[in-house]
């Protein structure tokens, strides 16, 4: 069989209505209401969140700015997505939800409790619920939200969503995020070369001054 000349133009796939869905839901997750973390009640579903800081830690002094009088700064944005979806691409429906969403925020909340300089109080979240075949949208959004806000925990800080690696897997380092907020249990327990607490903070200064409106 004679083969076929490579034309790259025939695999590029383009459509100007994904992107506005992409935009659309972007909107429409920064007019949903903000709530303390984690959220005051249990709910059903999964989705996509941001977590905002307005505390007076030092560190974080330009999050609280920026966001005195709008969330509008995250300094971390997440997804919780369907039981199995990973293995089977599987989506929350009706019959089968799932509270893998306020199950995560939890999470996020028991981290900041235990995390050093941090205060629970002095974070609020945001999300958006995706339901049936919007589940499927999930990674989708939680990346363009990641590319136009840059939250710091997700870009300049590595680590904050890790989980415990679990018994023989230990010799990872520990994070950048274990580092500066020291305090999780399982963390500790990583015994691989870390990066420096300075060396650190000095990444976080130089990423907050490129955060928001020109001063």
């Amino acid at each position: 069989m004679k083969s076929q000349v490579f034309d790259r133009s025939e695999h590029v796939y383009r459509n100007d209505a994904f992107a506005e869905l992409v935009k659309d839901a972007v909107r429409f997750f920064n007019g949903t209401p903000v709530h303390t973390l984690p959220p005051p009640e249990s709910f059903l579903g999964t989705g996509v969140y941001a977590l905002y800081y307005t505390g007076s830690n030092p560190l974080y002094k330009r999050y609280a700015e920026l966001n005195r009088l709008s969330y509008s700064y995250p300094v971390y944005v997440g997804k919780a997505v369907p039981k199995g979806w990973r293995q089977a691409r599987s989506s929350d429906s009706v019959l089968h939800q799932s509270r893998e969403l306020i199950g995560r925020l939890r999470e996020h909340g028991r981290s900041i409790t235990l995390g050093a300089d941090l205060l629970l109080e002095d974070f609020r979240c945001r999300f958006v619920i995706f339901e049936a075949e919007g589940s499927d949208m999930i990674s989708t959004i939680e990346a363009a939200l990641i590319k136009l806000n840059k939250p710091l925990w997700n870009t300049a800080v590595d680590g904050f969503g890790n989980h415990d690696p679990g018994s023989g897997r230990y010799e990872q380092a520990k994070s950048d995020w274990d580092v500066i907020h020291e305090g999780r249990a399982w963390a500790n327990k990583c015994n691989g070369k870390h990066a420096e607490k300075n060396t650190i903070i000095s990444n976080i200064r130089l990423h907050l001054k490129k955060l928001g409106p020109s001063q």
